[in-house]
C-alpha cells in the first residue's frame, strides 16, 4: 500500500498513450473526477481520481506512452 503520507498516487490501468491530462499541478479534484484520458486496444479509457484533494505531481503528458502502474500523478 502507499505511504498515505506523501499523497494518494493514481496510476495508469494498462499500457497505452495518454491522449489528453484534465488537470495540472495545484488544481483540486474530486473523487471520481477524470483526470486523464488514455488510448488503448483502440479504446478511450478514462483515468479518474481515486480520492478527492490538490494534484501534488504530474507526471504524464499528452502523447506519452505508458506502461501499466505508471503513477500518472499524486493527489494530496
Amino acid at each position: 500500500m502507499a505511504d498515505q503520507s506523501k499523497g494518494t498516487p493514481v496510476v495508469v490501468p494498462m499500457v497505452g498513450k495518454i491522449i489528453a491530462v484534465d488537470v495540472k499541478v495545484g488544481d483540486k479534484v474530486e473523487e471520481n473526477s477524470q483526470m486523464a484520458l488514455l488510448e488503448a486496444m483502440k479504446m478511450e479509457i478514462p483515468v479518474v481520481a481515486p480520492v478527492s484533494g490538490t494534484i501534488k505531481e504530474l507526471n504524464v503528458s499528452v502523447g506519452q506512452t505508458v506502461q501499466a502502474d505508471t503513477v500518472l500523478a499524486v493527489i494530496e
